[in-house]
């Protein structure tokens, strides 16, 4: 739809709910608080349709066409692509292509329906859904621990080899009863990957902070164990997050439900 268009739409618009929708000066257009308001009541009201049309048509046998899903690869690899074998027997027409990579990247230039980002969010605009939380932890294998002894406070970490991940600072804030402690910590090795991180873990080369989530099967088995646990680090929160400014489809709606129900299940 043309500029012109829109722009008679809008004015149209405001002369039937009688308010300003949008500010206008030569910089551009922001939305008003009304504005926004308005906005926001509506895209609820477009997708409570959506999800109507979708039933009366029959959706609720199964969706259909192509989704487009991002994730981190070292959670994608150990979470999602092992039970999305579940969610295609659920929807047998559809098709799911999974970009794997750890930065994020722009939703809309790579036509992705939803990412799965986790920490906080960047941008305080997204459209987003919690769907989980996980601990963080100081993880270390027990080879590295019998050889280098294992911390019994975090200031002993300043002296044992950090696995670094590259978005994660050097500086290591515990909190016990209240207090709060930061140890820098240092290390050989820093890596831009989570799997690089666990890599390095596994090698005993190291320690690192991290989630529960990426190394749930080595905890299990007793590869790798918790240390410093009278110390609690800031727990970690899995987000679906929905290309801003266009509607989330059903079907980024349904993956992103079915990540948390499953998610749940651990």
């Amino acid at each position: 739809m043309g500029q012109p268009a829109v722009s008679k739409i809008v004015a149209q618009l405001e002369a039937r709910l009688q308010t300003s929708l949008l500010t206008r000066s030569t910089h551009g257009l922001t939305p008003t608080e009304a504005g926004q308001r308005f906005y926001e009541r509506a895209r609820a009201a477009l997708q409570e349709a959506e999800e109507t049309d979708l039933a009366a048509r029959g959706a609720g046998k199964g969706l259909s066409g192509k989704l487009r899903i991002s994730a981190a690869t070292t959670f994608a690899r150990l979470h999602v692509i092992p039970r999305l074998p579940r969610f295609l027997e659920q929807h047998p027409e559809l098709d799911v292509d999974v970009i794997l990579d750890d930065r994020v990247i722009d939703l809309i230039a790579e036509g992705i329906d939803v990412s799965l980002r986790m920490g906080n969010l960047s941008d305080s605009t997204a459209v987003a859904r919690k769907l989980a939380t996980s601990p963080r932890s100081v993880i270390a294998t027990p080879g590295y621990l019998a050889k280098k002894g294992e911390p019994r406070t975090p200031a002993e970490l300043a002296e044992h080899e950090a696995i670094l991940y590259n978005p994660q600072p050097s500086l290591w804030s515990f909190t016990r009863e209240g207090a709060v402690i930061s140890i820098a910590v240092s290390g050989r090795i820093r890596v831009s990957a989570a799997e690089g991180q666990r890599a390095a873990v596994l090698s005993y080369m190291g320690l690192c902070i991290a989630s529960d989530w990426m190394f749930a099967e080595e905890l299990e088995s007793g590869a790798v164990r918790k240390v410093l646990t009278a110390w609690q680090l800031p727990p970690i929160d899995l987000w679906a997050v929905f290309p801003n400014g266009r509607l989330a489809s059903a079907k980024a709606r349904q993956f992103a439900g079915f990540v948390e129900t499953v998610m749940a299940e651990k």
